[in-house]
């Protein structure tokens, strides 16, 4: 019998027909697209919210429905959504996002939510289950432009330099900072990181991206400085395990460290350095970016460190080193300001 492999548990082509079409669509985005799980998952949660829109008794149209008035809808319910999701319109899109609107969501959340559908409408034509998409008519709302946050040198300085370095716990936050910081990381790429990924010998770190795409970020001098004092430190405490996925930052019980502890040892680390700034460990990413545009690197080699896959998401930071340039200009030309005429 043939076997539909998925990434999890193998699915027998013979039950294909048993899954909900977003079933088999999330399926198609593990197995096929090589998508992330936390992706996965995020695009779940956003289409299985649709069928409970699709599963009012009629598609709300009265003004002033919200998410929090539409029907829960287990799998039993979705599987038998099928026709109903083969027959969207235009117009139940439209309805939708009026729903998410009324419920205050956010522009960037609703963009999402949609890109959800378009992405899951593309895919049911390209394997003719519908001629057209729903959603190819339907536009995303406009966005409002946000330029990441960014902290400069000294502010990055106090940063780094707030972990002890003298203890494993304090070593380890200083090198996951150092790292994150000298190589431009996601959160999720460096809680990521193996031992095995490491190369002290090139003082380069295999990064795993979105997209389970793999890239060499380099590493500086003072990351990997940190990285060596807490490898040093932690096998006097924690075992070090030899597998190679063998996790490089670690708990206390020689675990993976979390996304979420990082964030909470940023925010302490944030106040002991008496930074007053709403940020988050991925500002350092942001941080990292603008320094090197600002320092005289090229965007397109930004681009490939930071593992982005479009260079128009890489732009946004010009803007960032734009408003620094005009104001070093207005600093430092002679006829900058207003002359008197």
């Amino acid at each position: 019998m043939a076997v539909i492999l998925t990434g999890e548990t193998p699915v027998p082509r013979a039950h294909m027909s048993n899954l909900s079409l977003i079933e088999e669509y999330l399926r198609h985005l593990d197995a096929e697209r090589n998508f992330s799980g936390h992706t996965i998952r995020s695009y779940g949660i956003d289409l299985r919210q649709f069928c409970q829109f699709l599963a009012t008794p009629a598609v709300p149209t009265a003004e002033g429905m919200k998410l929090a008035d539409l029907p829960a809808v287990d799998l039993e319910a979705e599987r038998s959504l099928t026709g109903r999701l083969l027959a969207v319109t235009s117009d139940d899109i439209r309805g939708y996002l009026a729903v998410l609107h009324n419920s205050l969501k956010a522009k960037s959340t609703i963009a999402r939510k949609l890109a959800a559908l378009r992405s899951f409408y593309k895919h049911l034509v390209r394997r003719g289950r519908l001629e057209t998409s729903p959603v190819s008519v339907v536009r995303s709302p406009r966005q409002d432009r946000r330029l990441p946050k960014c902290l400069d040198l000294e502010q990055i300085e106090s940063l780094l330099g707030a972990p002890p370095a003298d203890t494993l716990g304090g070593s380890r936050d200083r090198a996951i900072f150092e790292t994150i910081y000298s190589a431009g990381l996601r959160i999720s790429e460096a809680v990521g990181l193996n031992l095995s990924d490491m190369d002290e010998l090139s003082e380069t770190a295999r990064i795993r991206g979105k997209g389970r795409k793999e890239r060499l970020a380099p590493l500086g001098e003072a990351a990997m400085t940190a990285l060596q004092r807490y490898l040093l430190l932690r096998r006097g405490v924690v075992q070090q395990a030899k597998a190679a996925d063998s996790p490089l930052f670690v708990n206390l019980h020689g675990k993976r460290l979390s996304g979420r502890s990082i964030r909470r040892n940023f925010d302490k680390y944030l106040k002991l350095a008496g930074l007053g700034v709403h940020v988050s460990p991925h500002t350092l990413r942001h941080s990292f970016a603008t320094h090197m545009l600002n320092n005289g690197a090229d965007l397109r080699s930004v681009q490939e460190l930071l593992g982005h896959k479009s260079l128009s998401t890489t732009q946004i930071y010009t803007h960032l080193t734009t408003t620094r340039l005009k104001e070093v200009y207005d600093k430092s030309h002679p006829m900058a300001g207003s002359r008197a005429g």
